[in-house]
């Protein structure tokens, strides 16, 4: 069977709800190969962040190095890259082994709205990364800062009122460098006129933004209230990645992540005390192996101690 290679450059979560454990998990079920270069260790679960010991650079050089010069790669997907030093060394790899197709979840601002990349890392990120990036799928306060950090000219609030604020974002984020941006609108629900929504009744709709230089499709789906969105961004671009890999063209393969994660909210399992993890099974076929193993020919038994 044809497996495609996904290098995943990104920090681990130690609940399992996000992060490197999240994304080996999305691409199995892809049925594509993931490798992985670990950023970060965090001390996590659904509540929140306790504690992060940061990878040294030349140790995530090291990494992304011993993958691809043996096993090669074919799409790289970054999560949390945590520093200006680790965006340099993931740059720099990017450009010495022939500019892979990447997915660059930037990862800068978390659900609670605070900031998780130091300014100058933002920088460096918008300067070294997003001119060799494929795609970059930032939520909406991500594609802000982006936009704020090469532009101080611009408002800082930059309201959304409704899906054209969106597009207009995904738009200026896109002239930054990047082939496709995929602005997610989560954080900004609407109305089912597309507008902002102002209360919990309004919110009926949730869109992603895709953008290229010469085309912008808008993703729609039905809003659903829900706990269980921990790891939502790395599952998605993982998604992405997979359907890259598997030889979908890029609205395609965003369409069907989207998908994969829509539905991956409706089915999450319940777990935790905070923000949970979706379920990333939904769409597995499961085969009776155990039993089909045990009938092989060359099957021969158990062996027996007296």
């Amino acid at each position: 069977m044809d497996r495609r290679r996904i290098l995943v450059i990104a920090g681990s979560d130690s609940s399992g709800g996000a992060g490197l454990e999240v994304d080996q998990r999305v691409i199995a079920v892809h049925k594509c190969y993931a490798m992985t270069t670990t950023t970060a260790l965090t001390a996590q679960n659904t509540l929140g962040v306790g504690g992060i010991h940061h990878t040294p650079p030349e140790f995530v050089k090291q990494q992304i190095d011993a993958c691809i010069e043996d096993i090669g790669v074919d799409i790289v997907k970054t999560g949390m890259l945590a520093s200006a030093e680790t965006i340099d060394v993931v740059a720099d790899a990017l450009e010495r082994h022939g500019r892979p197709v990447s997915v660059i979840d930037p990862v800068m601002v978390a659900t609670s709205g605070s900031q998780l990349l130091p300014q100058t890392a933002v920088r460096h990120l918008r300067l070294r990364l997003l001119p060799i990036t494929t795609i970059l799928t930032p939520n909406i306060p991500e594609a802000k800062l982006l936009v704020q950090d090469a532009d101080d000219t611009h408002n800082e609030a930059m309201p959304i009122r409704g899906v054209e604020d969106i597009i207009d974002l995904a738009q200026r984020v896109q002239a930054l460098g990047p082939d496709y941006v995929l602005v997610k609108g989560g954080h900004n629900s609407l109305t089912s006129e597309l507008k902002t929504a102002n209360s919990e009744a309004e919110r009926k709709t949730v869109v992603n933004v895709l953008c290229s230089k010469d085309q912008t499709t808008v993703f729609q789906m039905r809003y659903q209230p829900s706990r269980n969105t921990h790891g939502t961004g790395c599952s998605l671009a993982s998604a992405i990645a997979s359907n890259l890999a598997l030889g979908h063209v890029m609205v395609d393969a965003v369409e069907r992540a989207c998908r994969y994660v829509d539905i991956g909210i409706r089915t999450a399992p319940d777990l935790g005390q905070g923000s949970g993890p979706i379920n990333h099974f939904h769409a597995v076929e499961v085969t009776e192996y155990a039993e089909s193993s045990l009938q092989r020919e060359d099957w021969t038994g158990r062996l027996k101690k007296s």
